[in-house]
């Protein structure tokens, strides 16, 4: 059964958080979604997962602003007219070069800033669940969120005067350990950790409650089977 996720807006934009989401151009992203849904629908649902990302980050109350780095103009347009500011991918240099790119945006406006990286792939994300990954984060350098696997990352913070050092990509969870980043094992975090790259991951979020931008588009997805 599929339900729709409703968040509601943060109007006090206050809290200490600054978060970076970056984003391909639509054209490239969600590569291996491509197989479940075809490639008509593939970048828009890539610009879906985001806005429904960024509009439940922006619902936080831990959050005082999103930074989205991309290069694509559609995206970056729908994304700020959600309240997010957008930056070119100058590095353009692939994802973690991004996220530094996006993190000293961000601490180039406010330099004390606690900054995290977020997957702009998290269509079911819910607020609170974010609040207390936020909240557990302030103790701690650096800190990330495993994804649903158990072997990427969905998330990473950097309080301040920490330099973010993101690893994503691949077995990021082994990099951010590593690297000395303490790792989030708060149960209740699904929305979190459910990022969408697959037509299977993609149904898990719909069972979770995605957005509204999501649910949108993806009702003829859910019964069909990877190929």
């Amino acid at each position: 059964m599929r339900h729709e996720r409703e968040i509601a807006t943060n109007t006090d934009l206050t809290g200490p958080w600054s978060l970076v989401v970056p984003l391909k151009p639509l054209a490239r992203a969600k590569s291996r979604l491509e197989s479940a849904v075809g490639g008509d629908l593939r970048p828009r649902l890539a610009l879906a997962f985001a806005q429904d990302t960024v509009a439940a980050a922006l619902a936080c109350p831990a959050v005082r602003d999103v930074v989205v780095v991309t290069d694509d103009p559609v995206a970056g347009a729908a994304l700020a007219a959600l309240g997010a500011r957008t930056v070119a991918d100058t590095p353009a240099a692939g994802l973690n070069a991004a996220l530094e790119h996006g993190a000293r945006s961000v601490r180039g406006r406010r330099r004390g800033a606690s900054v995290a990286a977020l997957n702009a792939d998290l269509p079911a994300l819910r607020p609170h669940e974010l609040a207390r990954v936020l909240d557990f984060a302030a103790a701690f350098p650096r800190a990330f969120v495993p994804d649903a696997q158990g072997i990427g990352s969905t998330f990473l913070s950097a309080v301040p005067g920490v330099e973010l050092h993101p690893a994503f990509g691949g077995p990021s969870r082994e990099r951010h350990l590593a690297s000395g980043a303490v790792e989030i094992t708060l149960s209740g975090l699904d929305s979190v950790r459910r990022d969408v790259d697959t037509g299977g991951d993609l149904r898990a979020a719909l069972a979770l409650g995605v957005g509204r931008f999501t649910t949108g588009l993806a009702a003829p997805v859910a019964p069909a089977a990877d190929r």
